[in-house]
């Protein structure tokens, strides 16, 4: 069984296609309990392109993203009582991308109160596109990697969300697209002070394991990761399939289930009105 599918996005998201009714009736085909649609909110291009001041640097750079909160809010919130009726639990969730951008401004966007879950995720460094869309043969990766957890910490140390998204996020692009050879024991340091602050703050991390059905192979982060926040006291695991179409809900959960139990997890977690709810395994 799949207790759960705590990331997945729309066609809300301007990377995603499909609507939350398909997700919801595809969650409950395959009887999934518990469905988190989690939006993209980048609180970098929060607001309009002309209050930033600056140019596009590629497609996937789409401005006014209140407005995407908005329409999610509303077609998520609008869909929990069909979802019930499929006997599925859906929780309107956030991805909050770059809340480093202005914790100001993202402290009071996660206080929305039509928020179930939210999690933090970093896709982009604050002065360059998301490492999706980098040349790699142009770029310094040893800086870009120390760079991105130097900013992940950032966010883990301001601690206003509930789980950490995709920690190890850049090996998607960077190891499963590009083919570099990466040593994240290199980083080992700065990922236990980012899991530091996440358990200090009362968060926790998710297991996405979108990397499963890419290129890159692995979950993010890998069990090593997953077991290191374990060893350090660290309670609070969702699992999610990063799913941006109906049909990736629950891929590679069963497996991110598996992953869990043998890092020592006993239960995982999702949040209902911002409060987790704790599941044997």
């Amino acid at each position: 069984m799949i207790p759960m599918d705590c990331h997945t996005h729309t066609g809300i998201s301007p990377d995603g296609i499909g609507i939350v009714a398909e997700h919801v009736q595809q969650a409950s085909v395959l009887r999934i309990p518990v469905l988190a649609v989690t939006e993209h909110v980048e609180m970098n291009r929060f607001f309009s392109q002309g209050y930033y001041g600056m140019e596009p640097r590629n497609e996937w750079e789409v401005f006014c993203h209140m407005q995407v909160m908005e329409q999610a809010m509303e077609n998520i919130n609008a869909s929990k009582e069909f979802a019930l009726l499929n006997g599925v639990t859906l929780l309107a969730g956030m991805e909050m991308g770059q809340s480093n951008a202005d914790f100001s401004l993202s402290e009071i966007v996660q206080r929305d109160r039509r928020l179930d879950f939210v999690i933090a995720s970093l896709h982009e460094l604050l002065e360059k596109p998301d490492f999706f869309c980098l040349d790699y043969d142009a770029e310094n990766v040893p800086f870009l990697l120390e760079t991105y957890f130097s900013q992940l910490y950032a966010i883990c140390k301001w601690g206003k969300f509930d789980v950490l998204g995709h920690i190890t996020y850049p090996l998607r692009y960077i190891v499963g697209e590009y083919g570099a050879v990466v040593d994240l024991h290199l980083y080992e340091e700065q990922i236990r002070c980012c899991l530091h602050a996440v358990i200090e703050n009362g968060c926790g991390i998710e297991l996405n394991t979108s990397g499963l059905r890419q290129k890159y192979g692995k979950p993010f982060p890998t069990m090593e990761y997953i077991k290191m926040y374990h060893d350090m006291g660290g309670k609070i695991l969702t699992l999610g399939s990063d799913a941006h179409r109906k049909d990736d809900i629950g891929k590679g959960i069963e497996e991110g289930l598996k992953i869990a139990k043998e890092a020592g997890f006993s239960y995982l977690c999702y949040f209902k009105r911002r409060e987790p709810v704790f599941i044997s395994i």
